[in-house]
C-alpha cells in the first residue's frame, strides 16, 4: 500500500519490536512503523516487503527454526480500503530465500487498520493495526500468532513523527507464549516534494508482564531513505541489530507497486 510505504521509509527515530515468543525480530517479514496512510477506496494496492540478512543468528532456539543468516523474506502486502478509516489487508505468502538458495512459503497474515477521522488543520493522528496469521514451524513453535499495533503521530512543516505501541500474542500452540511488549517511532525529514530520509529504530521490551532491559532483547537502527519513481514508490534502509538476540546487519525495502 503506498501510502503506508512513505510511512514506514519516511524514516523513524525510535521504534520497538518483538515476537510473540520471545525470539529474535530481526528480519521479520514486514519492517516498518505504521502511520495514519489509508489506500484508496474499494481498489486493490500492494506493498513488497524485502528484507536481507547479510550478517544473522546462525544458532537455532528451538530445533527446526529458520536461521536468519542470508535470509531474503519476501512478502506481497495487498491492501483494500472499505473506507477513508478502515482497510483490510492480506500478507500473502510469507516466502523466504534461505542462504543456500532454498525457497519456501512458510505462512500467511491478515489485518485491519482503523484510522481516526481528522479534523481539517489537524497535524497529529491516530489509529490502531490488528494482525493475525499462521506460521509454520519453522518461523514459530506456535502456528497462530497476532498483533495488536496503537499508532500516533503527527506531521510539522516538513518534518513527521510517529510510534507505535506493539502487543504480540499467542492465539494457539504448543509453547508458552507471554504476550509480549514493544514500541516503534521514527522521525524524518522531506528534503524535497518526492523524498524524505531519517531514521528507524526497533527495540523490544520483553513480556508485557515484566518488561527487561534493552540489551536483553533484539534491537535494531536504520537509515532510510523513501522516495518515488513515477507510480512507483521505494523505502530503503540499511540496519543494525544489537542486543540480545541479534543480526547485526540488515537490509530492507519496501516497494509501492502500481497495480490499481
Amino acid at each position: 500500500m503506498r501510502g503506508r510505504l512513505l510511512a514506514a521509509a519516511m524514516a523513524v527515530a525510535p521504534a520497538w519490536l518483538v515476537t510473540s515468543n520471545g525470539a529474535a525480530f530481526a528480519a521479520d517479514e514486514e519492517i516498518q512503523v505504521y502511520m495514519d496512510e489509508i489506500g484508496p477506496v474499494r481498489q486493490v494496492t500492494l506493498d513488497t516487503h524485502i528484507n536481507y540478512v547479510g550478517d544473522g543468528r546462525d544458532t537455532q532456539d528451538y530445533p527446526g527454526e529458520q536461521l536468519s543468516e542470508g535470509r531474503t523474506r519476501i512478502t506481497p502486502e495487498f491492501g483494500y480500503a472499505l473506507s477513508d478509516s478502515l482497510e483490510l489487508g492480506a500478507y500473502l505468502p510469507l516466502a523466504n530465500l534461505s542462504k543456500d538458495g532454498d525457497f519456501s512459503v512458510d505462512g500467511a497474515k491478515l489485518r485491519l487498520k482503523y484510522v481516526a477521522p481528522k479534523a481539517e488543520g489537524q497535524s497529529w493522528f491516530w489509529g490502531a493495526n490488528l494482525e493475525v496469521g499462521y506460521v509454520n514451524h519453522s518461523l514459530d513453535e506456535n502456528p497462530w500468532n497476532g498483533e495488536l499495533k496503537g499508532i500516533l503521530g503527527g506531521r510539522w512543516g516538513k518534518w513527521t513523527l510517529a510510534g507505535n505501541a506493539n502487543f504480540d500474542f499467542k492465539i494457539s500452540g504448543p509453547a508458552s507464549a507471554p504476550t509480549e511488549f514493544n514500541v516503534a517511532t521514527k522521525a524524518s525529514y522531506a528534503v524535497t516534494e518526492k523524498t524524505a530520509i531519517g531514521f528507524e529504530s526497533y527495540n523490544g521490551l520483553g513480556p508485557l508482564k515484566h518488561l527487561e532491559s534493552l540489551d536483553r532483547n533484539d534491537q535494531q537502527i536504520y537509515a532510510v531513505v523513501d522516495t518515488s519513481f513515477g507510480a512507483w514508490e521505494l523505502n530503503f534502509g540499511v540496519g543494525y541489530g544489537y542486543g540480545s538476540p541479534e543480526d547485526h546487519f540488515i537490509l530492507k525495502a519496501v516497494i509501492g507497486v502500481p497495480i490499481g
